[in-house]
This record gives C-alpha cells, structure tokens and sequence, in this order.
C-alpha cells in the first residue's frame, strides 16, 4: 500500500489519466473549427461568383439589377460570331470607312483598323477582345448579320445576341448594340453576364483568345502587300496580378462605370464572375481579386 505525498501525487496523476481516456474516447477533446471565410466587401455596386463547373452560386451583391455592362457587352458579340455555322476564322473583312468613322465619332476604344485592309475573322475576334477594338466589333457585326443594307445587317446581328441571350434563359439582359456604346437599353446584370461568359468559355478559340495578353496581326492592305499591326495588349489586368487567370473581358462608360467579367482557374477549379459600376480601373481588378480569392475559399 502506497501511503502518504507519493500515494496522492500517484491518485492524482493517474485520474487525470483516466479522465483524458475518457474524454478522447468520446471524441470530447476536438480540433479547433476552421475559421470561416470572411465575405469580401467591394466597392462595384454589383457583384456575382459562381462555380463555373456546376453553376452554383459562391457571392452575390446586387446581382440582378439591371446596369449598363460597357465593354463586357463584347462577350456575346464574340459568341454570336463564334456560333455562326461553317465558320471560317480565316476569312478576310475588308475595313470600312464607316468603321473608322464610328470609334472616331463615338471616342471610342478601338483596334485601330485600317481602311481598306483585309483582316481575317480570327483576327477581328482578337482586335475585339483585348484592345476591345468598337471598330473590329462593328466589322464583325457588318459581316455576320443579314440584310441588303450595313444598318440592317448590323440591327440582325444585335438581334442574334438577343436571341443567345434568350436561348441561355436570361431575362434581365438587352441589348441594343454590338459594342456596349447603346442608345439605353444595353443592359446586363452580374449574374447573366457571368452566365454568358460561362457559355462563351465553352468555346476552345474563346479561351484562347481571352486569356492571350497580347497578340500582334499580320494584315493585308489595299495595294495587295502586308501589314504588321501595332501589338494589342489586353485590357484585363488581372492576367498579370493574379495566379490563375483565364479571362475574361473588361468594359467601361459614363453609364457603366468600371467593369471585369473575370475568371480563374487553381487546382482543377475555376471561378467565374462579374463586377459591374466599380470605380476606376485598379478598383475594378481589386474588387475582382477579393471575389476570386473569396470563390477559391469556398470551394476549399
């Protein structure tokens, strides 16, 4: 028998031996939660992220109000012309005056196309997406749509983008240009907008083309010679700042303030998204940084 300092320290030591047993055995002594993911806050007025492999929703704010999209609007004119039957992404446009009149006339972005120039299909589509070229945006439209007349032909194309809308069940966007540059009622939401690029990116030339960061063409001009174009450079800076990026297009307005549809592929996931009437371009990029960072985390 153990008596005395030695036998109480012994008791002690082994009921605190046994009630920690105890206490693992049920699964009482635990590992600390995870702490949770913090929803991000961002200076757009709307915001949308989702899953892009299976669609589920990962962030909304305001994500289906109406807003004009500016440049984003480019998306669908690029999915349009990508849907086209028997398409040839090598055959040539030849540049119209009525092009260059256009941006010069709206001050608007442009790929700087030259008059008289033949510039294939493929090229127009890089012209579109990364200088976000309004002038290859309205070649592409000239050509695509049908009608005896370039007004009628471009009011079918607009007409195609409305009916890909429909045809992906959105029912919160218009539009009434080929370029963002509307006449009130080009309009988009965070949501539908990242459903759009979710489609569009289902297309491989698509993909190619939205995460290139710049590209330089070689055209054909008017007296049968070659010209090599300035470099387009992207306008989506995420492509450079973040890890990951795939896409997908920039836009910007009086109307639409700053805006990036955006996705980011890490570890096999993508994350897709919209950010719609940020402030300026950093904050835009930021807004869009916060929301990917925010995807990624909950989808562990």
């Amino acid at each position: 028998m153990i008596t005395g300092i030695k036998g109480l320290r012994l008791r002690r030591a082994t009921a605190v031996a046994i009630t920690s047993g105890a206490l693992l055995a049920t699964g009482a002594l635990t590992a600390a939660p995870a702490q949770a993911v913090t929803t991000p806050s961002i200076v757009a007025k709307g915001g949308y992220v989702m899953n892009n492999a299976s669609g589920s929703t990962l962030y909304t704010k305001a994500a289906d109000t109406k807003r004009s999209t500016g440049s984003t609007t480019k998306i669908m004119t690029a999915k349009v012309v990508l849907a086209q039957k028997n398409l040839n992404l090598d055959a040539t446009v030849t540049i119209q005056k009525a092009y260059s009149d256009y941006v010069v006339r709206n001050n608007a972005s442009q790929a700087h196309l030259i008059v008289g120039d033949k510039v294939t299909v493929r090229q127009l589509l890089y012209g579109l997406m990364l200088p976000s070229g309004c002038d290859a945006a309205y070649a592409l439209a000239d050509k695509y749509g049908s009608g005896s007349s370039r007004a009628a032909r471009v009011s079918n194309f607009i007409g195609k983008m409305n009916s890909a809308a429909k045809n992906l069940g959105l029912k919160n966007t218009h539009f009434d240009s080929f370029d963002g540059i509307g006449n009130g009622k080009n309009y988009s939401t965070p949501r539908d907008l990242t459903k759009i690029a979710s489609s569009a990116m289902k297309n491989s030339t698509f993909r190619t083309i939205v995460k290139t960061r710049s590209y330089t063409a070689r055209t054909k001009t008017k007296s049968g010679g070659t010209r090599t174009m300035g470099t387009w450079t992207n306008t989506n800076g995420l492509l450079r700042s973040y890890s990951g990026t795939i896409g997908v297009k920039t836009g910007s307005g009086p109307e639409a303030g700053y805006c990036l549809v955006f996705a980011a592929t890490r570890n096999g996931r993508t994350v897709i998204g919209t950010v719609l009437s940020s402030t300026s371009i950093p904050q835009r990029e930021s807004d869009a940084t916060k929301l990917l960072s925010y995807g990624f985390a909950r989808l562990g």
